[in-house]
């Protein structure tokens, strides 16, 4: 039986093998690289609205009716700083990107914490599907555009007091007047401003150009939650080329269907250790 070791360096052989690596990367990673939604993390930012509602994770709480805009922002706002404008408490993404630092590679992500660009990607490898907590846009939407939300956010956190923000920091819409809200896709008023669409266009691009060459699909940390956005398009790639290699890193859920298990690595374990790995790998 393979060992989680033996399968890392199998991974190595076949990066260095592969013409180009096309990265998926979900919640996983930003797990891995310790940005966790509940336990001591959430517990220690957040403990004025777990005492007032018993929140029990930051996802959840986001779904939270808050009785005015002003908490509503106050949870928000410390919520985008301690998960996009805060470093990350590991080194995970830097860990990836010099593994991916030679190759012909590619970043799609259902990730919404600019990591990898915090990481310092260069912004033409990438496509953000979801959205990026450091943007706002219009919540009815009246415009196809998103603001950056920084200076902002920053005064939010700052200057709140009982769980509320100053009324006058409540974001309004430039041009119609409403509330702003993240830009976040949970609906169908997600926005998909000009940068989306130029991202979108790269990435099939670069799906176009390497569809039969010997392509690795390095999946990390993606879930069942929305499977249609990198999963399910990665194994019917693979199923498609013969020379592609479907590769899947992730805690408890590592796993291929049957048609491409041969081509196949799939290793269940935590992805920051397994980047060490690699790197270990890569000096040997």
């Amino acid at each position: 039986m393979n060992t989680n070791k033996d399968l890392a360096k199998r991974l190595s052989t076949a990066l260095d093998e592969a013409d180009a690596v096309l990265v998926g990367a979900g919640a996983g990673l930003s797990t891995s690289a310790g940005f966790t939604y509940s336990g001591e993390r959430f517990e220690r930012l957040f403990p004025d609205f777990i005492d007032a509602y018993g929140f029990r994770d930051m996802y959840s709480a986001g779904f939270y009716p808050f009785p005015t805009p002003e908490e509503r922002w106050a949870f928000w706002s410390r919520h985008i700083w301690c998960n996009r404008y805060e470093p990350a408490p590991k080194d995970t993404y830097a860990k990836l990107l010099r593994i991916l630092a030679d190759k012909d590679y590619f970043v799609i992500t259902t990730n919404v914490d600019h990591q990898f660009q915090a990481a310092g990607i260069d912004k033409h490898r990438l496509f953000y599907t979801q959205g990026d907590y450091g943007l706002w846009q219009c919540s009815v939407p009246c415009h196809d555009k998103t603001y950056d939300n920084y200076e902002v956010v920053r005064l939010m956190v700052e200057l709140q007091r009982d769980r509320r923000v100053p009324s006058e920091l409540v974001p309004k819409c430039p041009v119609c007047g409403e509330p702003m809200a993240m830009n976040l896709r949970a609906d169908d008023t997600f926005v998909e401003d000009e940068g989306w669409h130029r991202a979108a266009e790269r990435y099939s691009d670069f799906v176009r150009r390497h569809r039969d060459l010997c392509i690795l699909y390095l999946e990390l940390g993606v879930g069942a939650n929305t499977p249609v956005i990198i999963k399910y398009p990665f194994w019917q790639m693979t199923a498609a080329n013969p020379q592609a290699t479907y590769v899947c890193v992730n805690y408890g859920e590592a796993w291929a269907p049957t048609e491409i298990r041969d081509r196949s690595i799939l290793i269940d374990a935590d992805i920051d250790a397994v980047l060490d790995q690699l790197l270990e790998a890569s000096h040997d």
